[in-house]
């Protein structure tokens, strides 16, 4: 197989362009190339007007060996086919019972699945609905502002991804091919193969809902049980030799009210940043946690026309994607601002999950035809910042913000003009830029949500911010608050074999401090159920339980 690095064509480009250029590259005639595959695609606007897309490709042709003699092009290797993502049970220690899975977002479902195809007949526990009884239970917060608890944009099947633009690109490093086959899975589950190659890949929410129940249905054609509607509510522990060791979990039932008790040597703590009432049991519990850093602040709002011109220039195609951005910036007081989970395209979403508490976080359909363009733009807040040095202070720090939200929105999202966030003044209506939300709006006076230092590290991020994107600081940018569920403010402790130093329990994904996206708690959850097969076997199959 041969790859080609750095194959360059205008973004207006045919397939069959795709394909000419490919064998003037190799120097051979079209009948030469027997098949080829796009690896990576990229976009590079660096010369606008001119935009080009950038490739890596693999190509299968006649005469290899030949083919390589003659062209003397860097760009041109011959590459040995990447083996394929590949896991079984090596472990000696047969389990008794079946290992448990708590939660069901992207950690939860990929450990869930590998688990199940490895034999292991997981059980795999959801507070929240399944995904089709939850968005029913979402649209009609959001129409209605009745919230269900137990089944909004943070619980439920899927997780808190999948009310959010989808974005599956990741900076972590796989040399084990995990970010590989996660993709290979969306696709396997109902996302486009072009996900497999662009740079930023994404799917959005439409798409996300098909692609988690059809895993789902495949875990259960596996031997894999998923149960609804089940929240933990404590761990059972017990002392061997000088060492504590899970032996199980109450369950409650959360539509009966009955709770059970679910023996089990393993369970994958795959909870998400949002399960506070989890964090707050495992506290009681002793198990081992630390508070961890994590950032808030608001969402803002441009019209998307705007971020494209500023990416692509004014004349660009119409066929190019909605365009994204990402900016950061280190102030003078030691604070970094950054933008976070850019939805081109997208809405603000109210994504709360506790009365009386109020958060916001964006999401985007699968073609970001939306007029508007969001990003979190968020700073840096550490421990210092949380008034006390209790583990889960974080956790207080969010739901002091979050109450502050709601009582500024009187329950609504708070909304506010950027030129009266910056004069501290409550905005009475907006300007040129309409917000486009989920759930009920208000205009209002988002900078009181805020620590004065924090406000004031916001304004200063979005006035750097505009003179990479001119107009991102415009008086009728539209902010709004509080983006408060970043990532986890807990990290659940695990040694290096991913084991808390509770035997049997593992923690796992981004609610338990070890991941930052859809792409990479999946890939957690791939590595954690690898971790399980090292040292456990399934257990016998015709053992009854």
């Amino acid at each position: 197989m041969i790859r080609i690095q750095q194959l360059k064509l205008p973004v207006t480009h045919t397939e069959e362009e795709f394909r000419l250029k490919l064998c003037k590259t190799l120097r051979i005639r079209e009948a030469d190339l027997i098949s080829y595959r796009i690896l990576r695609q990229s976009l590079d606007a660096r010369k606008k007007p001119e935009l080009y897309y950038v490739y890596l490709a693999e190509a299968e042709v006649k005469h290899e060996k030949q083919i390589i003699k003659k062209i003397k092009n860097k760009n041109i290797t011959i590459e040995k086919k990447a083996p394929a993502y590949n896991c079984f049970p090596v472990g000696e220690t047969v389990l008794n019972t079946h290992p448990v899975v708590i939660g069901t977002g992207p950690a939860g479902l990929f450990c869930g699945y590998e688990l199940a195809r490895m034999g292991y007949r997981p059980i795999l526990l959801e507070r929240g609905a399944d995904v089709d009884k939850r968005m029913k239970d979402v649209q009609n917060f959001w129409e209605t502002g009745k919230l269900h608890k137990e089944s909004n944009v943070q619980f439920g099947e899927g997780g808190a991804g999948t009310f959010s633009d989808g974005k599956l690109n990741t900076l972590v490093h796989d040399k084990e091919g995990r970010n590989r086959e996660v993709l290979r899975l969306f696709v396997k589950y109902g996302a486009p193969e072009r996900i497999l190659y662009e740079s930023k890949p994404h799917i959005g929410t439409d798409i996300l809902t098909d692609v988690v129940k059809n895993m789902r249905m495949d875990i259960c054609r596996m031997g894999g049980e998923v149960r609804f509607h089940s929240k933990v509510t404590d761990v059972h522990i017990k002392k061997q030799e000088n060492r504590r060791i899970l032996c199980g979990l109450t369950v409650l039932n959360t539509q009966s009210g009955e709770e059970e008790m679910l023996p089990t040597d393993i369970a994958v703590l795959a909870i998400g940043h949002s399960a506070r009432d989890t964090f707050a049991m495992l506290k009681e519990k002793k198990i081992p946690m630390s508070a961890k850093p994590f950032a808030v602040g608001v969402r803002i709002e441009h019209p998307q026309r705007l971020i494209n011109e500023s990416q692509y220039g004014k004349d660009a195609p119409d066929i190019l994607p909605a365009a994204a951005y990402k900016l950061t910036a280190n102030l003078e007081n030691g604070r970094g601002v950054y933008t976070f989970c850019m939805c081109p395209g997208g809405y603000v979403v109210n994504a709360s999950s506790e009365e009386g508490l109020l958060a916001v976080n964006g999401m985007s359909y699968s073609k970001r035809d939306g007029q508007n363009a969001n990003s979190a733009v968020i700073v840096t807040v550490t421990p210092d910042d949380f008034g006390s040095d209790d583990v889960l202070a974080g956790v207080d720090f969010q739901r002091r913000l979050e109450k502050a939200a709601y009582e500024e929105g009187h329950g609504k999202i708070p909304v506010q003009c950027l030129k009266d966030f910056r004069a501290d003044q409550p905005s009475k209506e907006g300007g040129k830029v309409h917000p486009q939300m989920k759930g009920a709006y208000t205009w209002a006076n988002v900078r009181r949500i805020f620590p004065e230092e924090i406000a004031r590290s916001l304004e200063n991020g979005i006035d750097i911010f505009d003179h990479k994107i001119p107009g991102y600081a415009s008086d009728d940018a539209v902010v709004s608050g509080v983006e408060s569920r970043t990532s986890s403010p807990v990290r659940i402790l695990r040694g290096e074999g991913l084991e808390n130093e509770v035997k049997g329990l593992y923690p796992c994904g981004e609610g338990a401090g070890y991941a930052g996206g859809i792409t990479s708690a999946a890939m957690d959850g791939l590595k954690v159920a690898e971790a399980v097969s090292k040292i456990y076997h399934p257990f016998d199959m015709d053992t009854k339980y």
